[in-house]
This record gives structure tokens, C-alpha cells and sequence, in this order.
């Protein structure tokens, strides 16, 4: 029945052509069209033809006749556009080749087609009619893009050059002009392969490298990466080992020379569709210790900046050889948004851009200087980077607290540069849920407009998880009219420099103080900072540094040291030592001399966060025209509110900020995205669900553990904390109303996104269950029993979990997802296992079969391709990965291929790789063509990737 919907569909557009005067429709394309130009031709036709069933034809030809006309006008200004309809042609104008191209995309959205990171949307049922079109598109930000974050599975750490290509034809057809990436030198995740860190001398004519040091990003073969067990694959549960043909997964290619191989195609290849491109390191630059000895081994001083400078030369030079970037960021150190910075490290800062600035002078600037980073700058002026760059350089920065903070408010006080403000798109505490947040991303495009930024960027790792998040971003970066009304839309004005506590967190206690009449000051605390910087009148004062230790309660577990106007006045402080828990502690420190109206105290960490509970500053101010100076005193009370002769706490970088949840209204954008995704008749109530759970209104089952994505152990039983998950059941309810093939593997895949995390808050709760119960082992006999029973069902719900895990693992990012739930929760983080020893010893013998977790796949057959591509270059071989689950192997797994719209499929059969992973490779192509998948299960079931081929089947465009 569907094919002869499908058949009639084609025959009416057909026949509506022909009673336009056409007998087929024509995309016309001046004949010397740029590159951009002929694949934005080919684009158009392409998206025309999946919409319609009819391919039409790309030619020279006159553009009154055509039914869709490309052409350049730069009067319009680069990467504009315009859209209009005339008579029954529709003109796609562009400032520039970018600008055409854009267009094209644009016009395939008003098909009905959608763009994600992960690849295309299109809507299962044709259309009936061509739409008019009436629209000029100028973005609001010059430069709009995307930083992938290397550092983890999920992200592009899993990416291989097709991975690449595929995310750079998405970013182009999301109307985004930017990739930018950061590498970790040394520490616990690096080196990592992106960036090489040498001196010109170990460098090669092509720009290969003849010295280097051991690299590489994530693989499962790698241990203790940020809380990531070393694990085999094929010891992954519930069928999940069946998605890797190996042990060890990860990338292709992990070293320098080959790496850089990489991204000199990637690099080319982003270029080719008007991306610019960024890499870069924090600063001050990390040279890794072979790198130092190397030096040192030359009679050269690593810490010298003239060496510093010459080691950027030849990163530099490698860069600009091998794989030319547009940019190259230093990234303001990590350290610096959680503890703040002391004077001599932005110093050291300071220096080291200056080192890096001259190795790109001596070079000729092949590139430009950027800065990016954890904060925008230091603490006590976040723009202070200004005075120090040319005004060519571009600053940027990532929102703090993990996104959870607004845009940075320094940005209004930069002028006369690029501006780039970098929102998180999604953060790694909760890496393995879902993470809806499209007000966030609709609050900060707006917001960045305000504070005058150039370039709106967003962090992420995943890209299908991430499909509502970067779809928000990438068009608040063009237009925003869903701004409410009462939105202020006056520039932001510059921030006044204000003082107080040098980063940290703040802490409140309970319990009662000792030897002290004002307790209350010691029963709130300012942990983990680096010190004060305070607005205190020239004078001589004596400071007062008040101290409790509420935390811990053996010695040498906090252990710190402070200075005041930089004089070391503490060595090695160990509060607990000294007086024990929740005892007062001061230290007074007198004839302190301010000269410069600003007192300054910082903390040093010998061992933990520091911790302070008060301050006082008293004295004499200086006199002013030989009258005598005033008494003053300042008392603080850290970490807490005012109390009577205390004033509260405030940071030194205190700015006005948005509210925490930063909304905006994201009705109409889940109504268009349920309406793409899942068709029109769920569309309405679907919206309702993900409208309801974009932002802070969505449980997060998972946080920071030893690294990211740990799944939380609750105390509350899960007949408390389900209700939280009602809307899981509300979108299970819509499931048998969806229509459509496509519209339902759609559906499927976040409805099962959301059973997955269900799931995970359910394990929370049983394993605190089982945390209690196995806490009553030595008193309550009965309590082995009832924890045997708990242990037993922890391994079934995992198991459940991970099946759903697996009906929704089609990118690299999910197959990542996967790696971190294995061989960080359940292996490193032992939330299965981690009272597996008690427990035997309570029961006194070993435990059951029952308790192992099964590594079969438990799920119904299916079938995915986790890397989609959409062009390739003319002579290109297109290579697919294929991934068939089943519980036992299939009887064959195959693909077709035709011309774009031929006659029919000619047959291709795929190699085994291993477990569940196939191989196929679609011949060199000089024309578009398509494709889909097919497997025969083992019980003779037939599944098809895409899901609505052969009707609709994966289109690729050819193209040099």
C-alpha cells in the first residue's frame, strides 16, 4: 500500500510539472560557477528529489525557465543570502559562493528537511507542491561553529576521517563557518595527537615530524583516563561487544605524522565548504617532558621564553605546512575557573603569548593568534587580555560552571576585536543522559548579541544526543525571533572591576564551634580558592585569618599556605593537627602595609582546597594633606551571608548575571523539531513533553565521578524518584500513533534515549538500596539475604538499561556512551560489584551465576550505519561501517547502490569485520547516487538502513 502512496505522490508532482510548463524540473547553475555554487546546484537537486521522487536536472540553462535558479550577486554582502519566488522559478541569490550555498541549504529547509550534526531529516511523506519562498538570510554572528571537545569516547577522540567529513558537510548545511579544537599536552589525558610541541629543527620539509613523544587520544585498551578502565570490548554486557569488531576501539590513527595526515584532508576539506578551522593548547605552553629533556640535552632552558618561542615556532611551522588552520587559540589555563590565578601565573601567561606571538611574526603570520579558554581572562580583570593581543586576535571563552554560568560579562569590555562566546551545549558531569537544553542556547545566542560578540561557538561532545541543542544554536546564530518582548536589547555595559574572594566554593555547617564567642563565622567556609583581593584604604592594619577544619577528621588531609601583600606568612597550616575539628583557629599578622588601596592575601595548596572561614582587617587609614588617619576595620565573613559586625562574602569577579536556568520560550522550536522527527500526528503532544523537560526541569541521573557521567546513588527508593520519569511513559503512550517508517526509527531512538536514562535513575536507587543493606551486614543476619536479592536485580537492570543503551547507539558519540558506562561506572566506578566481597563473606560462599550480568544482546534485531556522509569528491570510494545487533549472526548483510534516481539496485555484499561490524566500499562514483542496507536475520527477518529505503534511501552528491 505504501509504494503505490509513494508511486501516485511521484505521478502527481509529475503532472504538476507539466501544467507549469516543464516536463521535468531544472536547477540552473551559471557554467564558470565556483566550487560552492555547483554543489549548492547539486544540493538543491538532490533535496528536490527526496522530496518529490522526481531528480531533476542541473544545467546552464536559462534561469527564467529552470525551476530553481542559483546566482551571485555581492551586493548582498558575503555569506547572505536571498530567497524568492518568481513566477514558478525559485532564485537563490547569493553575496558570495558561501552565501549560494547557504541559500540552497536554507531553501532545502523550507522542503521540509532538517540538519543536524549527526546528518538529515527528511520527512516521510512527499510533498504535493513546491513552497513559496520569500526570505533574506544575514547571520548575526560572522563566525558560528562548533568546538568538539577531545578528551573522551563520545567526542571526536572516536572520530576517524570520515567522521570528520561527515560533521563538516552538517556544519555547512547548519549555515556554521567553524571548527575549533583543544589538546591536552601532558597530565592525565594527554599528550594527546592533535597538536605536536617541538622545535623547528625536529620538523621535516612536508612538515612530518622526525622526534616525538607517546600520544593518543581515548581507546578502550587505555586505563585510568579520567576515571576510564582499561577493558576488552568482548567483556561488554548485554550485546554491547557486538558493536565493535575489536578489543581495543578507538581511532585509526593516533600518532603525530599520521594525525597530521588527517587533518591536512580535514582541514582541506573544511576549507573547501568555507569552514575555518582552530587548534590550540592552554597557555602557558606545556612542554611535554621529553620534549624538556630533549632541550635540555641541547644546552636549551625549557622554562627560557626565547626557547618557549622557538618551540612555538615549530609548532607553528608544522601547522602552517602540513595542515593549515586559520587559527590558532591558547586556551586561559582550567585552574583558573575553579581556584582562580595568582599575579605571577597570569604573568607567566602574559609572557607566554608574547613568546608565541613573536614565533608567528618570525613566520609570517601564516595564521592568526586567537585566545579562548576556561574564563576569559584572569581573575582580577577577566579582559585584561586586551591590553596585551592586536586587536586582529579574537578572544573567546567557554561559559564557566560548565555552562551553567551565562555568557562571560567581560565581553563588554572588549572593543575593536572578535569577540567568540563558546556556550555548552551539553557538560560532562552528565555525559551519559540526555542533556535538552535549547532555552540555554536560545538565552545565550541573544545574550552574546548584547555583550557585542562576533562568533557564537558551541562546546559538546556528541552529535545525535546533541541534535535539539545545535539545531537552537546554529539558528539563534542567523535569526532570534522568539525573543519575548520584555528581553532588554540595549548593547551590555562594560563591567566595573569589583573585589573580594579569588574564586572557590562556599560551605555551611551545623555543627558547633569551639573556642570562639562569634561561631556562627566559623560554621561557613570559602573553600578551594586562591586567595582575597580587597578594597582597603592606604594605611597599616593588622589582618586577622580565621580558620576551622568542618570537614575532615584526621590530619594531613588539608594542608595549606598564605601569604598577605605577597609575603609567605604560613608555611604549612594543618588545622585538624593543630586544634582538631569545628575548633577556632586565628592568626594575626600585624604593621601590614597598603599602598595601592588593595590588600592582597592568596592560599597555596599543599594538600586539598584551602579553607578560611573569616577575615578582619583593622588599623589606620593614612592621612590625606597632613590631616591624621581614621581608624578602620573590615570583618568578613567568608563564605557566608552578613552577620551582625560581619559583612557576607563576594567574589573578586562578581558580575550581573542571567538566572540560573536562562529560558527561552521553546515551544515553537520543539513543535517544528516533533513535526521533522516524528511526523504530524504526534507532533503537538510530543512538543508538549520535550517542552516540559528542555532545561532544568529534566532529572540528571548522572554527575562527576572519578570523571564524567557517573550514574548517581540515590538514598530515596525509586517508588519516590520515578515520578520524576512520568514523561518517559507520556512519549511511550504516542508511540503507536506515529506513521512512518523514518518517523518511527526516529521516535524510537529518543523514546528509548529516555527509557535508557529511566533505567539509570532506577540502578541509582537500587544500589543505594543496597548500599544500606549491606551497611546492616554485621547486625542483621536477614540483611545478607535482602542484599543478595538487591545484588541480583542491580544485574538485570543493567542489563535493561543497556539494552535500551544499544536501541539507541547509531553514532560515534553513543557508541562512546557505551565505553563510559562499561569501563567507567561498571568496571572503574564498580557499581555492580563494589560490596561483591562483603557479601560473600557474609553469606560465606561465593555468589551466584545470577549475579554475573549477561554479555548476550537481549534487544530486537537491528541495524544502523553510525557514520553517514553526504558528499564525496569525484573518484572517491565511499567506505561504510555497518552494525547489525542480533542475538545470533545473520544469514547476510548486503547494500545496493544506483544513480541517483536510476532504474535499479545493483547489489553489494559487505564483509564481516568482526562480531556485529560489517565493511562495504561503494565504487568510485562520477554521479550522485544512493544507497541503503540490507540484512537477513538469522530468523529470516529483513531490516533496511535507512529505514524508509528503498522509497527513501541515503542520497550522496559527488562533487569537486
Amino acid at each position: 500500500m505504501r509504494a503505490k502512496t509513494e508511486t501516485l505522490a511521484v505521478f502527481l508532482f509529475a503532472l504538476l510539472a507539466a501544467c507549469n510548463g516543464r516536463a521535468e524540473m531544472t536547477v540552473a547553475c551559471p557554467a564558470d560557477a565556483a566550487p560552492q555554487v555547483r554543489l549548492a546546484a547539486k544540493e538543491v537537486a538532490r533535496y528536490l528529489y527526496l522530496r518529490t521522487g522526481a531528480r531533476p536536472v542541473v544545467a546552464s540553462a536559462a534561469a527564467e525557465k529552470a525551476t530553481v535558479a542559483l546566482s551571485l550577486d555581492p551586493k548582498l554582502g558575503p555569506s547572505r543570502y536571498a530567497l524568492q519566488s518568481d513566477g514558478a522559478t525559485v532564485r537563490i541569490v547569493g553575496g558570495d559562493p558561501t552565501g549560494v550555498l547557504y541559500g540552497a541549504y536554507r531553501y532545502a529547509e523550507k522542503l521540509g528537511v532538517r540538519f543536524y550534526l549527526h546528518g538529515d531529516v527528511i520527512p516521510d511523506a512527499r510533498l504535493a507542491q513546491l513552497p513559496k519562498v520569500d526570505e533574506t538570510g544575514a547571520p548575526l554572528f560572522s563566525v558560528r561553529g562548533i568546538q568538539p571537545f577531545h578528551d573522551f569516547p563520545e567526542g571526536p577522540d572516536g572520530w576517524n576521517r570520515d567522521d570528520y567529513f561527515a560533521v563538516l558537510s552538517q556544519l555547512a548545511k547548519l549555515r556554521m563557518n567553524f571548527i575549533g579544537l583543544h589538546c591536552y599536552p601532558e597530565g592525565g589525558v594527554g599528550p594527546e595527537p592533535l597538536v605536536w610541541i617541538g622545535p623547528t629543527s625536529d620538523l621535516d620539509r612536508e612538515g612530518h615530524v622526525a622526534f616525538s613523544y607517546p600520544a593518543q587520544w581515548a581507546h578502550t585498551g587505555r586505563d585510568k583516563m579520567w576515571g576510564y578502565a582499561a577493558m576488552k570490548t568482548s567483556d561488554f554486557c548485554a550485546g554491547a561487544s557486538q558493536l565493535f569488531e575489536k578489543d581495543d576501539a578507538g581511532p585509526d590513527v593516533q600518532d603525530f605524522n599520521g594525525v597530521g595526515d588527517l587533518l591536512r584532508a580535514v582541514f582541506a576539506e573544511a576549507r573547501h565548504l568555507g569552514i575555518q578551522t582552530c587548534v590550540g593548547t592552554e597557555t602557558p605552553l606545556t612542554l611535554p617532558k621529553a620534549v624538556q629533556e630533549r632541550l635540555k640535552a641541547q644546552g636549551k632552558n625549557p622554562a627560557d621564553p626565547a626557547v618557549v618561542s622557538d618551540v612555538y615556532e615549530g609548532l607553528f611551522k608544522r601547522l602552517a605546512t602540513l595542515c593549515p588552520v586559520d587559527y590558532y587559540w591558547l586556551w586561559t589555563p582550567e585552574d583558573w575557573t575553579w581556584s582562580g590565578n595568582k599575579p605571577e601565573q597570569f604573568a607567566a601567561t602574559a609572557s607566554d603569548i608574547r613568546s608565541a606571538l613573536a614565533a608567528l611574526d618570525r613566520l609570517g603570520k601564516p595564521f592568526a593568534l586567537a585566545t579562548c579558554g576556561w574564563v576569559l581572562g584572569p581573575q582580577h580583570d577577566r579582559a585584561a587580555l586586551d591590553e596585551l593581543l592586536p586587536k586582529s586576535s579574537p578572544m573567546g571563552c567557554i561559559n564557566r560552571e560548565v555552562g551553567h554560568a551565562a555568557d562571560e560579562p567581560f565581553f563588554a569590555n572588549l572593543s575593536g576585536r572578535p569577540k567568540w562566546v563558546i556556550p555548552w551545549m551539553e557538560n560532562d558531569p552528565s555525559l551519559v543522559a540526555p542533556q535538552p537544553w535549547v532555552g540555554r542556547m536560545r538565552w545565550d545566542a541573544a545574550d552574546a548579541v548584547r555583550l557585542g560578540c562576533t562568533g557564537l561557538l558551541g562546546i559538546h561532545w556528541r552529535t545525535q544526543q546533541m541534535a535539539p541543542n545545535v539545531s537552537a544554536l546554529a539558528s539563534a546564530a542567523w535569526e532570534q525571533p522568539w525573543l519575548p518582548a520584555s528581553y532588554p536589547r540595549t548593547p551590555s555595559e562594560p563591567v566595573k572591576r569589583t573585589f573580594g574572594a579569588l574564586g572557590g566554593s562556599v560551605a555551611a555547617f551545623t555543627a558547633p564551634v569551639a573556642d570562639t564567642d562569634t561561631p556562627a563565622v566559623y560554621q561557613t567556609v570559602r573553600y578551594g580558592l586562591s586567595g582575597y583581593l580587597l578594597e582597603v584604604p592606604n594605611g597599616r592594619y593588622a589582618v586577622t585569618l580565621k580558620f576551622n577544619e568542618p570537614h575532615y577528621r584526621e590530619a594531613g588531609k588539608r594542608v595549606f599556605g598564605a601569604s598577605i601583600q605577597g609575603k609567605k606568612v604560613i608555611e604549612k597550616l594543618d588545622v585538624f593537627a593543630k586544634v582538631g575539628a569545628n575548633h577556632a583557629l586565628d592568626f594575626t599578622y600585624d604593621d601590614i602595609a597598603v599602598s595601592d588601596g588593595k590588600l592582597r592575601i592568596d592560599f597555596e595548596s599543599v594538600v586539598e582546597f584551602p579553607c578560611i572561614a573569616g577575615l578582619v582587617i583593622s588599623g589606620t587609614t593614612a592621612g590625606v594633606n597632613q590631616l591624621p588617619g581614621q581608624a578602620f576595620v573590615r570583618r568578613i565573613n567568608c563564605g557566608g551571608p552578613a552577620l551582625p559586625g560581619f559583612e557576607a562574602d563576594g567574589t573578586a569577579d562578581a558580575a550581573p548575571s542571567a538566572p540560573k536556568e536562562r529560558a527561552m520560550p521553546v515551544k515553537d522550536f520543539y513543535l517544528d523539531f516533533a513535526r521533522a522527527n516524528f511526523g504530524d500526528e504526534i507532533a503537538p503532544e510530543a512538543a508538549e513533553i520535550f517542552a516540559k523537560i528542555d532545561g532544568v526541569n529534566l532529572p540528571e541521573p548522572a554527575t562527576w565521578l572519578d570523571g564524567p557521567g557517573g550514574i548517581r546513588v540515590e538514598d530515596k527508593p525509586w517508588t519516590e524518584i520515578r515520578t520524576r520519569y512520568a514523561f518517559v511513559d507520556a512519549l511511550a503512550a504516542l508511540r503507536p500513533q506515529v506513521k512512518g517508517a523514518g518517523n518511527a526509527a526516529r521516535f524510537d531512538y529518543w523514546l528509548n534515549t529516555y527509557r535508557s536514562m529511566a533505567a539509570m535513575a532506577e540502578l541509582g536507587c537500587l544500589r543505594g538500596g543496597l548500599d544500606a543493606l549491606v551497611a546492616k551486614l554485621k547486625g542483621d543476619p536477614a540483611a545478607a539475604t535482602q542484599a543478595l536479592a538487591a545484588r541480583i536485580q542491580l544485574a538485570r537492570l543493567w542489563e535493561t538499561m543497556m539494552t535500551f543503551q544499544l536501541a539507541a547507539t547509531d553514532t560515534p558519540g553513543e557508541l562512546g556512551t557505551v565505553e563510559n558506562l562499561e569501563q567507567h561506572n561498571r568496571v572503574f566506578l564498580k557499581f555492580l560489584t563494589r560490596h561483591d566481597e562483603a557479601l560473600v563473606q557474609a553469606l560465606g560462599h561465593a555468589l551466584p551465576p545470577e549475579a554475573e550480568v549477561s554479555g548476550r544482546y537481549l534487544g530486537p534485531p537491528r541495524v544502523t550505519v553510525p557514520t553517514v556522509r553526504t558528499h564525496v569528491a569525484a573518484g572517491e570510494k565511499l567506505n561504510l561501517k555497518i552494525v547489525a545487533l542480533d542475538a545470533a549472526p545473520p544469514r547476510s548483510v548486503g547494500c545496493f547502490w544506483r544513480r541517483l534516481g536510476a532504474a535499479s539496485f545493483e547489489p553489494l555484499e559487505a564483509r564481516l569485520l568482526g562480531r556485529g561490524v560489517y565493511a562495504a566500499v561503494l565504487p568510485s562514483a562520477a554521479d550522485d547516487f544512493e544507497y541503503y542496507v540490507r540484512v537477513e536475520t538469522a530468523s529470516g527477518q529483513a531490516l533496511v538502513w535507512p529505514a524508509t529505503a528503498p522509497t527513501l534511501s541515503q542520497t550522496v552528491v559527488v562533487w569537486n
